[in-house]
């Protein structure tokens, strides 16, 4: 991990001692930037992210952040390819050197769809779940939830694969909230770090004496589902309204009938929106299930289900 960064011409910056030309701006948000840049040692395209830090806890954050990256070789996970810091006055950028994956994201590919009357089929949903319970579980296993999965912070690889990013809200799975004190403080988190229409119910009103785990992230892989499912998720238009996401989330989804859908995988969305954390399935187990309906390679004869 290098933190050698200096800009040597307009448009070139160098990191980790090797040159890299602006492209293009690919996107921003409240505090952070998302250029396109091409390294001209090895002619790769890649997604050079600029988090503003305002203070020392930002510039911790970052790096943890990118601290997070490292914990993980796994295809479903995007890697980082180098991490530095770089001094603006008295204040910082934390930048952050990713993969560059032309497809986009999954709500890109739902919206395109849903631009021409179309959605993902059964099939396509099936493998693109499998994927991202994958890189879950590959989380998880290090004793972290990702706390903010949605259709945006999943990109889609060159063969369709989703790899799960933006790894700044990833938390410990489980923590154990134990006063009325430490229940408003990750209340209060949630509210800045998990996107209102995929957080899970229980992080709304954190209750004084419970235990918050990993099946949050089960709750929003049912909303990216449902996403996927219906190109929009269950609970954005309930948030663009106006209305209580808070109180929406409080009762058992209604899933709209679609001929489009197995009962299968009405019932694996049907558990993923399980109210009631302690009721909520694990990924292990959505796995196996998920295992179970993909569809047989070709060659193969169907078996019913």
């Amino acid at each position: 991990m290098g933190h050698a960064l200096c800009i040597c011409s307009p448009g070139i910056v160098i990191i980790d001692n090797k040159r890299y030309l602006f492209i293009q701006k690919l996107g921003e948000g409240g505090f952070s930037y998302v250029d396109l840049v091409e390294g001209l040692h090895d002619g790769h395209f890649y997604a050079l992210k600029r988090i503003l830090c305002h203070e020392q806890q930002d510039v911790e954050e970052a790096q943890r952040e990118a601290d997070m990256h490292h914990l993980f070789d796994h295809p479903n996970i995007l890697h980082l390819v180098a991490y530095c810091l770089k001094e603006r006055g008295t204040k910082h950028e934390a930048w952050l050197l990713l993969p560059y994956l032309k497809r986009g994201t999954l709500w890109n590919e739902i919206e395109r769809l849903k631009d021409k009357g179309n959605f993902l089929t059964e099939d396509e949903i099936l493998q693109l779940l499998l994927g991202i319970c994958r890189g879950l579980e590959a989380i998880h296993a290090q004793g972290y939830a990702h706390r903010d999965l949605k259709p945006t912070n999943i990109l889609l690889g060159d063969e369709g694969q989703p790899v799960l990013m933006d790894l700044g809200s990833m938390k410990q799975a489980r923590i154990h909230v134990e006063s009325s004190r430490q229940a408003l403080a990750l209340q209060d988190w949630a509210a800045q770090r998990c996107t209102i229409s995929y957080r899970a119910p229980e992080l709304f009103s954190v209750q004084s004496h419970c235990v918050i785990d990993e099946r949050t992230d089960v709750w929003s892989l049912g909303c990216v589902l449902y996403a996927m499912m219906f190109g929009e998720g269950p609970y954005d238009m309930v948030f663009q309204k106006g209305d209580s996401v808070a109180l929406a989330v409080q009762n058992q989804l209604s899933i709209p009938q679609s001929p489009r859908h197995s009962s299968a995988l009405r019932q694996l969305l049907a558990s993923m929106m399980t109210v009631d954390p302690l009721q909520r399935p694990y990924i292990p187990f959505l796995l196996s299930q998920l295992e179970a309906l993909q569809p047989p390679a070709p060659g193969q004869h169907t078996t019913q289900i």
